[in-house]
């Protein structure tokens, strides 16, 4: 794989070796979220069979549409990869100072609102040292215990119910985020979600290597997993949404019809205020500023609504 990279960026007419990697990393995120998405319809299908029965007829689905949402300070309060160092702390997997590093980071990006690449290059060498060896399983299990002692206090219930929304109109609803796919599919298992894309770390046997496939979900590599799911799934994006608090996830939330700034950045907030995006702010209480465009909800409810009217025309 570096051979074949290394080969296509020297080209002086193709795409620079960042955007391979980060092309490489949405489609492996695509892969991933669809196909751990698949194994969790598959466990669950028995169960699913007997509350359906019990609850009634399923809500019409609305099978073009979509909601995108990041995850750390969107749908989480914070950074969730720094509630997952937390939890791995307390378990004595790593130092407490190593805790302090990833922290010390985190609170750099969101004063200047900007990822440095030596930073990100560190954190990235710490978190593949971390998990060489060990197997996918024990990851997701440490993802599941965490998320219950820590993050699901640390849910956004303005974001959450923005999620709930389009689930209630019948349209996919996926996590976007950096994370490790793994603990980003816990985190949307645990809220109802979908599934999640987030960063592949590559593994054989159930057991990683120490590489990851292409690079961090990130930046353009988060809008080519959207555009890759969105194409393997029949979606349409002019009627998708997406959610992010990021300046760096504009590539993300130009690909939608609808984007929404929740809890934006000062970059993100003037690009939101130009290119008229709606903007929800629940870090202060105050109401959203709605700028431009028919609130997201609305367009919810309105897909939710045409699914429903076009599945009663067909019954009858």
């Amino acid at each position: 794989m570096q051979d074949q990279l290394a080969r296509i960026s020297r080209s002086p007419f193709g795409p620079s070796e960042e955007e391979l990697r980060a092309n490489l990393a949405g489609e492996a995120s695509a892969d991933a979220a669809l196909t751990l998405h698949d194994a969790e319809l598959a466990a669950a299908a028995e169960s699913a069979a007997a509350e359906q029965e019990s609850a009634g007829p399923e809500a019409p689905r609305d099978l073009t549409a979509a909601a995108f949402f990041d995850v750390d300070n969107t749908m989480v309060q914070g950074a969730s990869i720094v509630h997952f160092a937390r939890g791995l702390a307390a378990r004595k997997y790593f130092k407490t100072s190593d805790l302090v590093d990833v922290a010390w980071k985190q609170v750099k990006f969101r004063v200047t609102g900007k990822e440095s690449s030596t930073d990100m290059a560190s954190g990235k060498e710490k978190a593949l040292a971390f998990i060489a060896g060990r197997s996918t399983a024990e990851l997701a299990a440490l993802g599941e215990e965490i998320y219950d002692e820590i993050i699901a206090d640390k849910i956004w219930p303005g974001t959450r119910a923005l999620a709930q929304m389009h689930l209630d109109a019948g349209q996919q609803v996926w996590l976007v985020t950096a994370t490790p796919v793994e603990l980003a599919q816990v985190i949307a298992k645990r809220l109802g979600l979908t599934g999640a894309l987030g960063t592949v770390a590559e593994s054989v046997d159930g057991t990683f290597t120490g590489r990851l496939v292409g690079d961090i979900l990130h930046g353009l590599g988060k809008a080519h997993a959207v555009r890759t799911l969105a194409i393997r799934e029949g979606l349409n994006l002019k009627r998708c949404t997406a959610y992010s608090d990021s300046h760096n996830d504009v590539p993300m939330l130009s690909l939608v019809g609808t984007a929404v700034a929740i809890n934006p950045d000062s970059d993100l907030r003037e690009v939101a205020k130009n290119r008229g995006w709606e903007i929800r702010d629940f870090r202060t209480g105050r109401k959203a500023a709605k700028v431009g465009v028919p609130t997201a909800l609305a367009l919810g409810a309105a897909g939710g609504a045409v699914a429903a009217v076009v599945t009663r025309r067909r019954d009858h």
